[in-house]
This record gives structure tokens, C-alpha cells and sequence, in this order.
């Protein structure tokens, strides 16, 4: 699987998994969703001075990793091809923000 780090437009669906994505200007449509899971930051790592300096929030901070399957439609002279992959998208509860941080096509 290669990693990304890169932003995306998440659309949710009725369930409030995902349900479409933008990424690189490309809109992707969820077809399954293939796991859901939810990691914290690396909290055995902090040492005595993250905590005086209060960034055990960072640490134990949250996200939540959807592994989805997703395909888009393309036209071609010729034929109709579709393009489809398997991608971790992940929500970041801190910032509100949505990430691709893997995809494997």
C-alpha cells in the first residue's frame, strides 16, 4: 500500500461512513466500506517533559480510519473503463480535517 498524507473532500453517507471522496481533483465513490477503526497518538512515548509542557493531548489525541473500496468511471472513444482501488481515509477528531493516508490500486 502506498502512504499519503494528502487532504480530501469527504461526502458522507446515511450510515456516516464515508460515501464519496475528492482527491487530486478526481471524485471517487465508495462502493464498500472494508474496515473502521479509530487510533490514538503514541502515548507510550511521551517522556516527563511532554507532560509538564501539556502535549499529552496531542498524544492521546484521536482518529478514525475508514478502509474503503472506491471506483470512478471514465469514458473512452472506444469503451466505458473503470478505475477503482482500496484507500485509507482517515478523520482527525482535533482538527475536523479528512485525509487519504493510503491507497493500494
Amino acid at each position: 500500500m502506498r502512504q499519503y498524507d494528502d487532504p480530501v473532500e469527504v461526502r458522507r453517507g446515511e450510515a456516516e461512513d464515508p460515501d464519496q471522496f475528492l482527491w487530486r481533483g478526481r471524485l471517487w465513490k465508495v462502493r464498500a466500506v472494508v474496515a473502521h477503526w479509530v487510533e490514538t497518538g503514541p502515548w507510550w512515548q511521551a517522556t516527563s517533559g511532554d507532560v509538564q509542557r501539556g502535549a499529552m493531548t496531542d498524544l492521546v489525541a484521536e482518529r478514525e480510519l475508514w478502509r474503503v473500496e472506491a471506483g470512478r468511471g471514465a469514458q473512452t472513444r472506444d469503451s466505458e473503463q473503470e478505475s477503482y482501488g482500496v484507500f485509507d481515509l482517515s478523520f482527525d477528531w482535533t482538527d475536523g480535517r479528512w485525509q487519504l493516508v493510503g491507497c493500494l490500486d
